[in-house]
């Protein structure tokens, strides 16, 4: 919708709640154009940064450049932001086309020109149909994109998002997050949204920046963040890996790079405790001699070729290059 994609950065932005830190000094460069999920769980400073972005909280310390200019000191409305609140918050007097339209009259468009860009706005999200109801009469997918086709009529570089699945049942949601992703990239610009699922973050995001305790544990790719965590924090709340301590340290590795062989020909030796049947693969969660529980996941054909039980002695096994040192 923007000829040109401005880069977004935050330069040591700190957000203070009188003597707590929610957001501790957080620099970060948003690539223009890509689809980014702020990731972590609650408390972490995220949803804080997103309002901060966003101009509905002070920064207490830091900037925040939208191409190149600092928008700190700009109300929301001219930072070149929008944002799509958890709760959608549409008025529930006014027909979906006036809801979206409704930005467009504050800012004094006459009614004809404001409902036209409206429209123009529904079709983009395939609500053309339904212009004319009120929100309570929509399904919770449908207020969604009328809450986004909102957001997106003030033609922002960069489109907000506070947990805008949160409030739809599972299947909705992962229809929804397709459509999401089809829209930033028939757009072009840049969507950041904030999230506290794992699974929601990856099916989405080009860049997943991974937030704790008021700061950015592991920024990168989504790929890069899964496949090779930095942090014990970021391999245990990414999922899917365990975290082992060896004598030269502690590596995360994935579940599904880890094999079971014979007691005695293993690098660990450990007691099956658990095993779980879950479709197409088979989830084995051994303890080491050492007390560490580790799971290793398998394509049900190979478990069952040697199925294993609880009480079993077995050895886990393992390539080198899939053990990923950890910092912390």
């Amino acid at each position: 919708m923007a000829e040109v994609i401005k880069d977004l950065e935050l330069v040591s932005v700190t957000k203070r709640y009188g003597a707590t830190v929610a957001v501790d000094a957080i620099s970060h460069h948003f690539k223009p154009g890509s689809y980014t999920c702020l990731l972590g769980p609650s408390g972490c400073g995220k949803s804080s940064t997103l309002r901060m972005i966003a101009g509905h909280e002070s920064v207490s310390e830091g900037a925040i450049l939208l191409g190149a200019r600092d928008i700190v000191d700009l109300p929301p409305a001219k930072r070149g932001t929008a944002m799509m609140f958890q709760n959608y918050a549409l008025f529930p007097h006014l027909s979906v086309l006036d809801n979206v339209a409704f930005s467009l009259k504050m800012k004094g468009v006459e009614a004809k020109a404001r409902r036209a860009t409206a429209a123009e706005m529904l079709e983009l999200v395939d609500l053309t149909q339904l212009s004319d109801r009120l929100p309570d009469q929509l399904s919770g997918g449908q207020q969604q994109r009328v809450a986004l086709a909102r957001a997106l009529i003030t033609r922002p570089q960069v489109l907000l998002l506070d947990e805008p699945l949160s409030a739809l049942d599972p299947f909705l949601r992962i229809r929804m997050r397709a459509e999401l992703r089809k829209l930033q990239q028939e757009l072009g610009i840049s969507f950041l949204h904030v999230t506290h699922g794992q699974d929601e973050a990856l099916a989405l995001a080009d860049e997943i920046v991974v937030m704790n305790n008021a700061v950015i544990e592991q920024a990168g790719p989504a790929r890069d963040v899964f496949n090779a965590p930095k942090t014990e924090f970021v391999a245990r709340f990414m999922g899917g890996h365990n975290v082992i301590a060896l004598p030269s340290g502690h590596f995360a590795i994935r579940a599904d790079a880890v094999g079971l062989t014979t007691a005695d020909a293993g690098k660990l030796e450990a007691c099956i405790t658990a095993v779980e049947y879950q479709g197409t693969h088979v989830s084995i969660t051994a303890r080491t001699v050492g007390d560490q529980d580790v799971t290793a996941v398998m394509a049900d054909q190979i478990f069952f070729d040697h199925p294993k039980n609880p009480g079993d002695r077995v050895g886990l096994i393992w390539e080198q290059e899939n053990l990923h040192k950890l910092t912390t």
